[in-house]
């Protein structure tokens, strides 16, 4: 069945070739990008360069676009629509057409034409990859040497498949560059992740146990490297370097009990570390930014984030960035616990506007939700039907924030089949992702009966929230 598919979605490209007219590149350095969306979420797909200048492309009425790009600057670009999105490469004469289902947006993607077989070994390393990080969860338990041993096999066996398949397919030195590059960071990664999940919170103080040797890859680790920056594993490696990095500093201020990722002194290393470790400015920032983020929307302590944001704005040189964070920590102030939910306009599933105070008249939890995470959004209804079955003095509300289509939205909404939970759609969704700061896969909001904040900063996974709903039903009677 899946070749089927594969060689199905093969015709219907070519079919979208043929029937374009002028496809040929006939300057040196352009290439061509175009494509059909199957079930498109919105209108439009949009393509960026690695210097982050982004085209906004509309797909025509059979759901396709063609998009030229004169001077094509070799290297990695993402494209994106409905909020998903992937990297590919783009070189000069490329005629580069997919195919693609949202309801399975990676897993049919599927690339022809000039410039597919190099795209197409992507999307394989992807998948091949989402299924290696699953597997982690087992291998992160194994002794220290045995992992070593375990990702230095895996990693052969990649090496060893990227030359077959360049020895079959010739490829630009590029291609290669940046294929053996995905292969080293996936690889440097995992090591990196492995102390947290081996000792884990309490006895991550024997990171320095480990084989002398187990980082002996970092000499070959560039962190500068910007032509890699959209690279989402080149960025992992990133985070949980100076993740791994910091905790030295940490443990050698005496540090002996659970290990905090919400410390100060943790954090402040981390950007310190960023700050003496990165010389090129885009990675710097980059990193700054996303770091100090996480800890604006995780920490309680006012003083704090005050001190990190301070910190902050005295290394990082994008104005651009340190006005978004200005305004997060004041947007996350106002979600504090005894302040009010800030009112907007949301849909029903009739396509009628109403406020959100007004479907408030009892203790209520909000949970905002995606429909690209399509996982995420089954498991959370699954939860929130089985909270709202043990705690029936509570109202249960999902609010949609994706910026698709609406009848996109509903049509997600009777696949995800829970008729009890009261379902509604933000009405401008870029505006409400600003204003209660979304950032994730989701957000939960926990208020009392006139609106009043409980709770902006819990998972529904969390047994915290168990507590605090039972303490809400509690107040109703």
């Amino acid at each position: 069945m899946t070749h089927m598919r594969f060689y199905s979605a093969l015709f219907s490209l070519s079919l979208l070739f043929t029937s374009c007219k002028n496809l040929t590149v006939s300057s040196d350095d352009a290439a061509f990008f175009g494509g059909e969306i199957i079930n498109p979420s919105n209108r439009y797909i949009t393509i960026t360069n690695s210097s982050g200048t982004k085209d906004t492309i509309p797909l025509d009425e059979n759901n396709r676009f063609l998009h030229r790009i004169d001077s094509v600057q070799p290297g990695l670009y993402s494209f994106a629509h409905g909020g998903e999105y992937q990297t590919i490469l783009l070189e000069p004469k490329d005629s580069l057409l997919f195919r693609l289902n949202t309801n399975d947006f990676d897993e049919s993607l599927v690339y022809t034409g000039i410039g597919s077989k190099k795209n197409n070994f992507f999307i394989k390393t992807f998948l091949d990859n989402e299924v290696e990080h699953k597997k982690f969860l087992h291998s992160k338990h194994l002794e220290p040497e045995e992992f070593m041993v375990h990702m230095k096999k895996l990693r052969k066996q990649k090496l060893e498949y990227l030359e077959e398949f360049i020895a079959n397919k010739p490829s630009s030195e590029l291609f290669r560059s940046i294929a053996e590059q995905m292969i080293d960071y996936n690889y440097y990664t995992y090591h990196e992740m492995f102390p947290f999940g081996y000792y884990g919170n309490d006895q991550l103080i024997h990171v320095k146990d480990l084989p002398e040797d187990f980082y002996d890859y970092r000499q070959y680790a560039d962190l500068n490297n910007e032509s890699l920056s959209d690279l989402y594993v080149y960025n992992r490696f990133l985070f949980w370097h100076f993740n791994n990095q910091a905790l030295k500093k940490y443990y050698s201020n005496g540090h002996h009990n659970a290990f905090d990722r919400m410390a100060l002194d943790y954090n402040i290393e981390k950007l310190r570390l960023i700050d003496s470790s990165i010389t090129n400015k885009t990675i710097k920032n980059y990193l700054l930014k996303h770091n100090i983020r996480d800890f604006i929307l995780n920490s309680q302590d006012k003083e704090a984030t005050l001190e990190v944001i301070n910190y902050y704005l005295d290394k990082s040189t994008d104005d651009d960035d340190k006005l978004y964070l200005r305004e997060l920590v004041e947007r996350a102030n106002r979600l504090k616990p005894g302040h009010m939910l800030p009112d907007t306009q949301i849909l029903n599933p009739n396509g009628n506007a109403l406020e959100l105070s007004s479907i408030i008249d009892a203790p209520t939890l909000i949970y905002c939700w995606s429909s690209v995470f399509k996982l995420h959004s089954r498991n959370s209804h699954f939860k929130i039907n089985e909270l709202k079955t043990k705690f029936p003095d509570v109202n249960f509300v999902a609010i949609n924030f994706s910026d698709n289509d609406f009848n996109y939205w509903k049509k997600i909404v009777r696949g995800l089949n829970y008729p009890s939970i009261p379902e509604y759609k933000f009405q401008n969704p870029s505006k409400a992702v600003e204003d209660y700061v979304i950032t994730y896969t989701h957000k939960t909001f926990l208020v009392d009966k006139n609106g009043e904040i409980i709770s902006s900063n819990i998972s529904l996974f969390d047994e915290e929230i168990v507590e605090q709903l039972a303490s809400l039903s509690k107040s109703t009677q």
